[in-house]
């Protein structure tokens, strides 16, 4: 299908469910919905699924270790972290579970407590009973698994952090995955079992009558259904007052992260690494943030947490880089600034309350929130669905799974994790799979070609370095940037000057300078043909 046709499916004008949201909850949902009924549809306003806080968070899969008790936010998250494994089951994606260190520090206490402790209270203070607080919140909250680590075990995992460190807590549940990566398999996976998607598309209302949901009003059109899940993330809010089912408030909160090349932090941490505070130490209601490892090999640091009036400002200042750094260099002292490749920020989509809103409307019958999903929505994912899929049930649908549902997605091929076996029987297949694109990331020519032709096609250049990491490397897309945008343009039938960063309104190219060709470097093959 040519890239002008993909643009002008019409809109279904009925749906039996219509999810607003193309995040990971909004893509998680719609998949668990598939196991029942095929007639699901997704709309987002967006270019491409993922494009909110899904695409801009620290991928941690949190253990809830980190939440106030009592709150559904922490029940979801202790819940989801334990359906992880079995969740991503089938998509093709990677998990693990790295653990989370909780590195105990002088400044782990406020100093007017301590100076009513002698120094032996001190010493036991530090190393015994913050340690025992610390496990003993777990267990009340079902994490299982803790472990107290003395100062000599905290060097022996993580030698790199601060010589101050007293003591630490281990935490093996903590996991990590790819945001982007899981949603796209998500909603690729709902697709396969029936689901539509539907991007570019804004829901401008919707049509209530006698208290029930009748349809949605788009940009595109109107779609009758008789029940809406709200999961729009940072705009959640916006979409229930158009449909008179709101009754909370978003308030964004910019959360700026720093990301490293792994050719130099690969192994600076084995785990999560964060420093504790006691309750009440944080200047804000984020946990704090800490260094990070990646899926796929990076290391992070951050995030923020600054609010902000503008649910669109991703932006991030030099001075935000520059707190990052001085936040954590206690806890990191000796941290190679220099390996920092990229900065990147997400607006978080808090409520005032800071607990998850996930209910049926009791305004509207069949209008369902899920709202105020910050971190630990990720991680809390898995136990978000299943109370969603509770409530759709209390609404009276009757749930009988589909004998043909495809429990699985074929995952994409990864060139540079295959044997070289395997990348020789490809190349002889196509020899696109022979020219690789990114130096940095090794990816093939033959990649970024099935990004752009996958279920949820990549129509940009953002979206072709989410399934495939083109531009994610050291070099940050200096060397395979034109290239990419060179396949993007042949494979969608258009000039290369219409490609675009992330959708309409973000051109790569202004003009022309010169009548150049570009080139393929290994067969000598133009790519695009201007001249």
């Amino acid at each position: 299908m040519s890239f002008k046709a993909r643009n002008c499916q019409l809109l279904p004008t009925r749906a039996e469910i219509v999810v607003v949201g193309a995040g990971v909850i909004g893509c998680a949902i719609a998949r668990e919905l598939t196991r029942y009924t095929p007639d699901v549809l997704v709309l987002d306003k967006e270019n491409d699924v993922a494009c909110g806080a899904s695409k801009a968070n620290n991928a941690e899969i949190h253990s809830g270790i980190g939440e106030d008790p009592g709150t559904l936010k922490q029940k979801l998250n202790v819940r989801g972290n334990r359906m992880y494994d079995e969740f991503v089951r089938g998509l093709g994606v990677e998990f693990k579970r790295q653990g989370l260190l909780i590195v105990i520090t002088p400044r782990s206490a406020p100093p007017e407590l301590l100076e009513r402790m002698n120094e032996e209270d001190r010493r036991r203070f530090f190393t015994e009973v913050i340690p025992r607080g610390i496990v003993n919140f777990g267990k009340k909250a079902g994490i299982t698994g803790l472990r107290i680590l003395s100062r000599e075990e905290v060097f022996e995992r993580e030698p790199n952090v601060t010589r101050e460190a007293l003591a630490g807590v281990f935490d093996p549940n903590y996991g990590m995955v790819c945001p982007y990566k899981l949603t796209i398999a998500l909603v690729e996976h709902a697709v396969l079992n029936g689901a539509k998607v539907f991007l570019n598309t804004e829901v401008n209302g919707f049509r209530v009558e006698g208290g029930r949901v009748r349809a949605v009003i788009t940009n595109r059109g109107e779609v009758e259904t008789s029940l809406v899940i709200n999961a729009a993330g940072v705009f959640a809010d916006e979409v229930a007052d158009m449909a008179g089912a709101g009754g909370f408030r978003i308030h964004p909160r910019k959360g700026a992260t720093l990301l490293f090349d792994r050719d130099v932090t690969s192994e600076y941490v084995r785990s999560s690494v964060a420093e504790f505070r006691l309750p009440g130490m944080k200047k804000t209601k984020s946990k704090g943030g800490g260094a990070m490892p990646t899926v796929e090999g990076n290391l992070q640091l951050g995030p923020t947490a600054v609010e902000v009036e503008d649910k669109y400002d991703t932006s991030i200042s030099a001075e935000e880089i520059e707190e990052i750094f001085e936040r954590f260099h206690y806890l990191l002292p000796d941290f190679p600034r220099d390996a920092v490749i990229s900065a990147f920020s997400g607006i978080r989509a808090p409520t005032y309350e800071e607990d998850f809103v996930i209910e049926a409307s009791d305004k509207v019958f069949g209008f369902v929130n899920v709202a105020g999903i910050q971190s630990p929505g990720l991680a809390s994912a898995p136990a978000i669905v299943e109370m969603v899929m509770g409530i759709i049930k209390d609404l009276g649908w009757e749930l009988e799974e589909r004998k043909d549902f495809i429990p699985e997605r074929p995952a994409p091929i990864k060139f540079s994790e295959l044997s070289n076996e395997e990348r020789h029987r490809l190349i002889m297949e196509d020899p696109r799979w022979g020219h690789v694109v990114c130096r940095c990331e090794t990816v093939t020519e033959m990649e970024v070609v099935n990004a752009i032709h996958s279920i949820i096609p990549a129509t940009d250049m953002d979206g072709v370095k989410r399934r495939t990491r083109t531009g994610m490397g050291r070099c940050q897309g200096s060397f395979c940037g034109h290239r990419v945008a060179a396949i993007l343009a042949r494979e969608l039938g258009i000039p290369v000057t219409e490609v675009t960063k992330s959708g309409e309104g973000s051109p790569i190219y202004v003009g022309r300078t010169k009548d150049l060709l570009l080139q393929n470097d290994l067969r000598g093959e133009r790519l695009v043909d201007e001249g």
